[in-house]
């Protein structure tokens, strides 16, 4: 049996999407397809423009037999620490296979992911504070390995490969060309399949929404084109204001990946930015990328603690968003055997602890913007 999994965000869930979910039935046949998926915040630290079930409920309908939530833990890492904990939870949903869509497929991954493993660790110490920590992984890969890989969904796909090396037993890696735009490209209006940035800015800017149904699922184009609100840091920034001008310094130093001193510089600043863009402006320096400072942002606006995350990595559980019937067949013989717990309904004792209680309490935000439960009351789609 091939169970292939995908690590996804889906943010929306678009044609490009599909497109990897056909590949990866190629590969399956008639066995499961896993997606392991962020919830409602998701990687760069940003709120999701979709719930997560609406999501899970596209990715189902085109092809997926299994759809589980990563942790927030996990989901709101960079790309090293997100690669990890995602490969680690597929292996132990016992996939064997993993599918990931890239700019070159051509890149032998499972090399180069071996060969970066074992770059010692004080090779990757970077110092040069002149340059990005992203810049200065790129040029160490190149001097180590004697390969350049500065695309994004490669450096993504170089951290899956890495973090699989270090399994027990390696799951199987299949990078597939991505087609169509690029992974930020601006909106291409002739072309079939769109980036999720370009699509999002779409939603942000309030233009026409009339050909999202030429972009992505057609029930899911009309449930977003229907959606009251876009969750995006605009929409965020005063309940984030509030949140640092109230809080005492030693209460932002709590906070996870808080360093440095930046709990002083976020308090100066924060008090004279008119908005999102401009308070990360404020406080951006070459010591730190923007993806760093917006996950720090989210996690202050969430009050998520360096106690919060360990307690979520030491207790981590999976949410069943969804299955289909192969989905459900696969569960029922497998479940025993996975070496993670499976989650499918929310009560008061499963989110007292772990992952899941700071799953449900992140959540909360996500409901007040959006008005929908999204924990207690809420059963896996089937389809």
């Amino acid at each position: 049996m091939s169970v292939v999994g995908i690590i996804a965000e889906f943010n929306p869930f678009h044609s490009g999407h599909e497109f990897l979910l056909n590949q990866a039935r190629l590969i399956a046949g008639n066995d499961p397809i896993v997606v392991l998926m962020s919830g409602n915040y998701v990687q760069r630290g940003e709120m999701a423009i979709m719930s997560k079930w609406q999501r899970a409920k596209a990715a189902l309908q085109s092809g997926a037999d299994l759809v589980f939530e990563t942790p927030f833990s996990t989901a709101v890492e960079p790309a090293d620490l997100f690669s990890l904990g995602n490969i680690e939870q597929l292996a132990k949903l016992g996939v064997t296979d993993l599918v990931f869509g890239v700019e070159d497929a051509n890149l032998n991954f499972a090399y180069l992911g071996s060969r970066i493993a074992e770059i010692p660790q004080n090779h990757m110490d970077f110092k040069d504070y002149s340059q990005t920590y992203s810049t200065q992984y790129n040029q160490m890969v190149a001097r180590e390995v004697g390969h350049e890989v500065n695309q994004p969904n490669a450096i993504l796909g170089l951290a899956y490969a890495v973090a699989n090396h270090n399994l027990g037993s390696p799951l199987k890696l299949h990078p597939v060309n991505r087609i169509g735009a690029g992974h930020d490209d601006l909106l291409q209006r002739n072309g079939v399949v769109q980036s999720a940035s370009a699509i999002r800015n779409l939603l942000l800017h309030g233009e026409d929404t009339s050909n999202l149904k030429y972009w992505m699922p057609k029930a899911e184009a009309i449930e977003l084109s229907k959606q009251q609100v876009y969750p995006n840091w605009n929409l965020l920034y005063p309940f984030l204001k509030y949140r640092i001008e109230s809080s005492s310094i030693e209460d932002l130093r709590q906070i996870y990946q808080m360093s440095e001193g930046l709990e002083y510089k976020m308090k100066q600043e924060i008090h004279l930015s008119r908005d999102f863009t401009e308070f990360l402006r404020r406080i951006k320096s070459k010591r730190y990328t923007y993806s760093r400072l917006r996950r720090l942002s989210l996690y202050t606006l969430l009050n998520v603690t360096q106690d919060d995350m360990i307690a979520s990595f030491n207790q981590e559980s999976l949410m069943l968003l969804g299955f289909s019937k192969i989905g459900r067949q696969y569960l029922k013989k497998n479940r025993k055997d996975f070496q993670t717990e499976i989650i499918s309904k929310v009560d008061k004792r499963s989110a007292k602890s772990g992952s899941l209680a700071l799953q449900v309490r992140t959540d909360r935000l996500f409901e007040q913007i959006m008005g929908v439960d999204q924990n207690f009351g809420q059963r896996p789609i089937e389809v």
